[in-house]
């Protein structure tokens, strides 16, 4: 019989159900692939095996008892570490949190947890998710399983990477600029930023800190259907997220992957970001699977109001803001991450907290008025297109580095990027909180895979799973994880 660890999370529920397969049998095999693979995948930086095999044993007394039994019932799932499991160390990827031990799980892993699903461990991330890419001083960088010199991508490359080899069907990530999406193209594995809301994400004791909205969470998984089964879980409202909102969908309903009447722009720039040849090569090569399953493509010479560089530092300043707030909630508790701790922390995450500490309210004002123009623009090109269909990153791979030194390229093709996220076409799409996915579409010559990106207005969430979901009907990417040689 096939091996738990290379069933998708759907057939292997099915599987449980069915009782061919066992939730411990499904929980041992995982944490067996993670001790045989990690080692050189570097995915997960914390293994709860004590408490994982205790739920597996649980939900195998559930099966047989005939009871009621969730979507994800004892599927193996891994946790960013960037987010709360309780009773399971959080670095965050940071030496000062080295042993933190939170006593509360975040809302989106408790409904998995809720819906069957059984945590594993935790999973590599930069410091405090700062940057595109996956490596930090407690554990050193994640490569993608397919080319182990080059980089997972971040911020959620560790989760993206446990996914590619096999070490979970599903792992929990977040988005707040392109932290699922970078990391799911390098990987080769989907993912989705929703619509900002559509995942309740309550912040105790302060709801209104998260007044920005930017940030996503979400699994990856190896199929359209297994992200669509974890997010349709993990949606909803909740009342002490102010912004969450009733969902009146099911994300299933896009997985026929019918796009008639749906009209697709193709952007191979994203209105001026720098592209690498060979990446929107890649990309376009995915375009006809559209128009097979129904789709009418065409490409556009789409703007932008400001260049990619403006851009990009008009996002980066966002963040700076949501670093400057987190290291002034850290201080008020007594842990000064940028006085005390700052020889320990990597300097562009204090650079970004510096930036935000000098910034004006009027000066954030002020950006909310670049960031409408970018809605604008945006709005106008949906208002003739269901779907907007780019490259996820401008180039195809990020070298490993030692330690916490990984950054991208100083420039693309003779164009000056930002290091550490401007080689990425992702952070718009959370300037407008539209949802947004990466769609496996292909391997570069250096074997790290490529990425599509579906963008779709708010609250058309739908209208991407179509899309990806036509996509991995004809051009499915599965069979590509079998080529992994991993351990061998």
């Amino acid at each position: 019989m096939t091996e738990p660890t290379d069933l998708t999370a759907h057939r292997l529920a099915e599987l449980i159900r069915r009782r061919e397969i066992s939730p411990v049998e499904a929980v041992e095999a995982s944490l067996a692939r993670i001790e045989q693979l990690n080692p050189t995948v570097n995915a997960v930086v914390t293994v709860c095996a004590d408490r994982a095999l205790d739920a597996a044993k649980k939900a195998e007394q559930a099966v047989r008892s005939g009871a009621e039994l969730g979507p994800l019932h004892g599927v193996p799932i891994a946790v960013k570490d960037l987010d709360p499991v309780a009773g399971v160390r959080m670095t965050r990827g940071s030496l000062v949190f080295a042993e933190d031990v939170p006593t509360e799980t975040i809302l989106c892993v408790e409904r998995l947890e809720q819906a069957g699903a059984i945590v594993v461990g935790k999973t590599n991330t930069p410091e405090f998710g700062f940057k595109a890419t996956t490596d930090n001083a407690l554990f050193g960088p994640t490569p993608t399983p397919f080319n182990l010199a080059m980089n997972a991508g971040g911020s959620s490359g560790g989760s993206a990477a446990a996914v590619a080899a096999g070490l979970v069907p599903l792992a929990q990530g977040s988005d707040a600029g392109g932290s699922l999406r970078v990391p799911a193209a390098f990987c080769g594995v989907f993912a989705m930023m929703t619509t900002f809301g559509r995942v309740a994400v309550p912040a105790k004791p302060n709801a209104f800190r998260r007044l920005n909205p930017m940030v996503c969470y979400a699994p990856l998984a190896r199929s359209v259907r297994d992200a669509v089964i974890g997010l349709d879980v993990m949606s909803g409202p909740h009342p002490r997220d102010p912004f969450s909102f009733p969902v009146g969908d099911r994300l299933a309903d896009g997985l026929d992957g019918d796009l008639t009447g749906l009209r697709v722009a193709y952007s191979p720039d994203l209105g001026g970001y720098p592209v690498t040849a060979e990446a929107e090569r890649l990309v376009r090569v995915a375009l006809p699977a559209l128009v097979e399953a129904g789709a009418v493509v065409e490409e556009v010479d789409f703007k932008l109001p400001f260049p990619h560089d403006e851009l990009t530092a008009m996002w980066r300043r966002y963040l700076s803001l949501c670093h400057a707030e987190s290291a002034e909630v850290a201080r008020r508790q007594g842990l000064d991450l940028v006085g005390d701790h700052s020889g320990s922390i990597e300097a562009g995450y204090i650079d970004s907290v510096r930036v935000g500490d000098s910034f004006r309210a009027v000066d954030f004002r002020l950006e909310d008025l670049m960031r409408t123009q970018v809605l604008d623009a945006f709005e106008d090109l949906f208002d003739r297109y269901d779907l907007i269909a780019s490259p996820v990153n401008g180039i195809t791979g990020v070298p490993n580095g030692s330690g916490r030194d990984t950054v991208g390229p100083h420039e693309i093709d003779g164009r000056p990027v930002d290091r550490y996220v401007g080689w990425s076409l992702t952070s718009p799409f959370n300037l407008i909180a539209s949802p947004a996915a990466s769609v496996p579409v292909g391997r570069a010559a250096n074997g790290v895979p490529v990425g599509l990106q579906l963008a779709a207005r708010r609250h058309q969430d739908v209208k991407v799973i179509r899309g990806a979901a036509a996509i991995e009907a004809r051009l499915p990417w599965a069979d590509s994880y079998r080529d992994l040689r991993l351990g061998a």
